[in-house]
């Protein structure tokens, strides 16, 4: 009789502990639920965005959905030193754009990008142009020239389907 006691309230206990349990959960579940819609609601009020470290927006396009325009190197002369010798940087470009963004049907395709390719080399030779060889190699120089591009390429075609600006094979001289 002892044994069947005991198993009835080793039964009883477990039902206490597991409807205590339930309750705790929902309780804790619950509060989540708003502490997260809290979250979300000052975060929209704010206009908070992902941004880089100049202030720009990154957008996070997956792969499947980005296309890139490489411009093939060119030779760009830079400022004067601060010692008065001149500077040259050879590098290619790649403008990395978003297929689903509504810019990118009009102006995305090969044949229009390659005719503005003049205006986009323009930009690039203002903006590295414009750079002294230890600023672009020391620092975030090369960060902020493909910042500066970035805005300045996205102003022209006034659309965000250009997202990122990409160096490669940079070489100074």
């Amino acid at each position: 009789m002892k044994k069947n006691l005991l198993s009835i309230l080793i039964l009883a206990l477990l039902i206490v502990n597991i409807v205590l349990t339930s309750i705790m959960m929902f309780s804790v579940v619950g509060a989540s639920k708003k502490t997260t819609q809290l979250v979300t609601d000052i975060a929209s009020v704010l206009k908070l965005e992902l941004r880089g470290g100049d202030g720009a927006v990154i957008q996070q396009v997956p792969m499947d959905q980005t296309e890139v325009y490489d411009i093939p190197e060119m030779t760009i002369s830079l400022q004067k030193s601060d010692d008065g010798t001149e500077h040259w940087c050879l590098l290619s470009v790649a403008l990395s754009m978003n297929t689903k963004d509504k810019g990118y049907k009009s102006y995305g395709s090969a044949e229009n990008m390659e005719a503005r390719k003049s205006l986009i080399t323009e930009a690039i030779f203002d903006v590295i142009g414009s750079y002294k060889m230890e600023d672009l190699k020391g620092g975030n120089g090369e960060e902020e020239a493909k910042a500066e591009i970035l805005r300045r390429v996205q102003s022209m075609y006034d659309s965000q389907f250009i997202y990122k600006v990409s160096f490669s094979d940079i070489k100074y001289q």
